[in-house]
């Protein structure tokens, strides 16, 4: 993709219609030019596990400070979209959050984990969110919360630090 000037950018988007600059305004990172590492994971997690509806990593991307954003997942269009109050606690706190979605009017039905993203070594590198479809008979909250720790303990084997969740996918 060509580089583009930032002014030129802003024209585009303001001659595109408001609903794209509003969107672009909304980011709070761009991504690098090419598949990230984090993204390759979330690509992995989705194939591997067809009872998740998405699976989204959160985190301060190298080189920002305090500048939580999605930076990899299963909804490419959201990624550099700013974190919610929730996930930052996520982050900063390295709480997790059981959430099944009550009285909520969500699209599709959906039980969400959010939880603390480790690396190989045990040490939190940001949040990881598992979404898992809910149809016919709900599980457990247990059942849920057991299915994405096991997914983030397994994908926390592949995650040498940090900074390699943002390095070129190969």
């Amino acid at each position: 993709m060509k580089h583009i000037a930032p002014g030129l950018l802003a024209l585009s988007l303001a001659l595109a219609g408001p609903s794209l600059a509003q969107e672009a305004a909304k980011k709070n990172w761009t991504p690098p030019p090419g598949k990230i590492y984090a993204q390759a994971l979330s690509d992995q997690i989705m194939k591997g596990h067809p009872e998740l509806l998405s699976v989204t990593f959160h985190g301060v991307p190298p080189g920002l400070d305090k500048t939580y954003t999605m930076f990899a997942g299963s909804y490419p269009d959201r990624i550099g979209n700013p974190d919610d109050p929730d996930d930052i606690d996520v982050i900063v706190k390295g709480i997790t959050i059981i959430d099944p979605r009550w009285k909520r009017s969500d699209p599709i039905k959906k039980f969400v984990i959010q939880e603390p993203l480790r690396d190989q070594k045990g040490e939190n590198v940001g949040l990881i969110v598992f979404a898992f479809k809910v149809d016919g008979a709900p599980r457990s909250e247990r059942s849920y919360t057991l299915a994405a720790m096991d997914m983030r303990d397994t994908v926390a084997k592949e995650i040498p630090g940090h900074a390699a969740l943002f390095q070129s996918a190969k």
